[in-house]
This record gives structure tokens, C-alpha cells and sequence, in this order.
């Protein structure tokens, strides 16, 4: 058996546990969401899976800055990824407005769950898809709407209504087209920028600082329509980089004129 170098310096073993640690962090944040959600802490929920992306943004970023990555993390996340952004998103919506459609009759009480269940199915066919390209596919696109900014779409969605109360008659049909739409979307071949190839620099414009400012502000202001504004924006920026695509294109293969081969 081949013995270490002793010269080489030696990486203590708990270091690989820190990226691990953020990932059960967000892997507790998803369960809490379903136990709150049940509890109709519908808010409080809707929170928990903002925290669960908060924390899975975070555990990437440590195992690469540590050096630390590893084909178990990289599974681990996939897996904590289906309960925080899959199942959570599901059941607090289910348990917050799908769950009346069944006071309208028998069978819209199956759509409803059947909707939830959906949105889980997808969520984990995009994730295994995500698995699949990764190395293949361009860094700068995601391929469908990615998991956390679905789940961010539905929860800050149940989030706005919740706190505010908006159409408290017709919030089961809302919540419906949203969860039909977030499921779409994830499985959609339609590109997202994915703001991984973004540079990092030291020295910054000096318009960054009063746009951070301004986002702190919006946040301390009203923080559930500021993020259902920035989710519905982002989910919104797939379909219609593809539509500008597509009329581009289109124009490009039209003749100029009649005289035109």
C-alpha cells in the first residue's frame, strides 16, 4: 500500500464536513418547511425554503473555495435539493391553497393534489437532468428553470398572498397556474442565465454600491413582493430571451425583398 508523502502538508479531515454542514442546513430548512406548512405557519415555511437557497448557493461555493468537493457532496446536494426545493415548495403549497380546490368538488380536489405531485416529479427530473449535463451543456445557461428559483417563484407567491391577502377568493386557482407553471418551466428547454460566469473582481463600478443599497432598501421595505418581483422577472427572462430569439431569427431568414432569392 502506498504510504503518504510526509513532506506534502495534510488537509484535516473535518474540513470536508463544511460544505456538507451547509447542505444539511438547507436539507433541515426544506423538512421545516413541510412541518411548518402543516402547521399553517404558511409564512414562516415560505421563509424556511428562501434560507434552504440561501445555504445551497453557499455549499457549492465553500467546497470549491476549500477544495474540498467530492462525488458524495455533489450527490448529497442533488438529494437535499429534491426535499428543499421539490417536496417543500409542493406540500406548502398544497397545505396553503390547493387543498380547497376539493371544496369545489371531487374532482378538483385530485387536480389539486395531483398538481403538487407535479411539481415534485419535475423538480426531481430537472435536478437528474442538471446531474446528467453537467461538464456537456454551457455554464452560462441553465437548461429550464432552475429548482431553487421555482421553489423562490411558489414561496414567495404563497408568501405576498399570505401577508397581504390578495384575491382571497380565487388563491386556490392562482396557486394552480403558478405550480402548473414553476413545473413547466423546470422541465422546459428553455435557456436561463445562470450568473456563474460573472467576473469577480476586487474594484467594482461605483453604481453597484447604490444598487445594493436600493436592494437592501426594497428588501427592509417589503421583502415578500420584492422577491415575488425578482422570481417573477427571472422565470419571466427564459421565455422571452426565446421569443427575441425566435423573431430574430426569423427576420434573418426573411428576403429583403421581392428580387430576393
Amino acid at each position: 500500500m502506498t504510504q503518504p508523502d510526509p513532506s506534502l502538508p495534510r488537509r484535516p479531515r473535518g474540513i470536508y464536513l463544511l460544505p456538507n454542514l451547509f447542505t444539511t442546513g438547507g436539507l433541515f430548512a426544506g423538512f421545516y418547511a413541510i412541518i411548518a406548512a402543516s402547521d399553517g405557519f404558511f409564512v414562516n415555511a415560505s421563509i424556511a425554503v428562501f434560507v434552504a437557497a440561501l445555504l445551497d448557493g453557499l455549499d457549492g461555493r465553500i467546497a470549491r473555495l476549500t477544495n474540498t468537493q467530492s462525488e458524495f457532496g455533489t450527490q448529497y446536494d442533488s438529494l437535499a435539493d429534491l426535499v428543499s426545493f421539490g417536496m417543500a415548495p409542493a406540500l406548502v403549497m398544497y397545505h396553503w391553497a390547493l387543498v380547497d380546490l376539493r371544496l369545489d368538488s371531487p374532482l378538483w380536489g385530485k387536480i389539486g393534489w395531483a398538481a403538487a405531485f407535479l411539481y415534485a416529479a419535475c423538480a426531481a427530473l430537472r435536478l437528474a437532468r442538471f446531474n446528467t449535463q453537467v461538464g456537456v451543456v454551457d455554464k452560462r445557461w441553465f437548461i429550464g428553470l432552475a429548482s431553487p428559483a421555482a421553489a423562490g417563484l411558489m414561496m414567495a407567491f404563497v408568501w405576498t398572498m399570505q401577508e397581504h391577502g390578495y384575491a382571497a377568493g380565487l388563491r386556490q386557482y392562482l396557486a394552480l397556474g403558478i405550480t402548473l407553471v414553476a413545473a413547466g418551466l423546470m422541465v422546459s428547454r428553455v435557456r436561463y442565465y445562470s450568473f456563474k460566469t460573472l467576473p469577480v473582481r476586487d474594484r467594482v463600478p461605483f453604481i453597484v454600491i447604490p444598487l445594493a443599497l436600493l436592494v437592501f432598501f426594497a428588501l427592509a421595505v417589503d421583502t415578500a413582493r420584492f422577491l415575488l418581483a425578482l422570481a417573477a422577472l427571472y422565470a419571466a427572462s427564459g421565455p422571452l430571451h426565446w421569443l427575441v430569439s425566435r423573431v430574430r431569427g426569423t427576420r434573418r431568414r426573411e428576403p429583403d425583398g421581392p428580387g430576393d432569392a
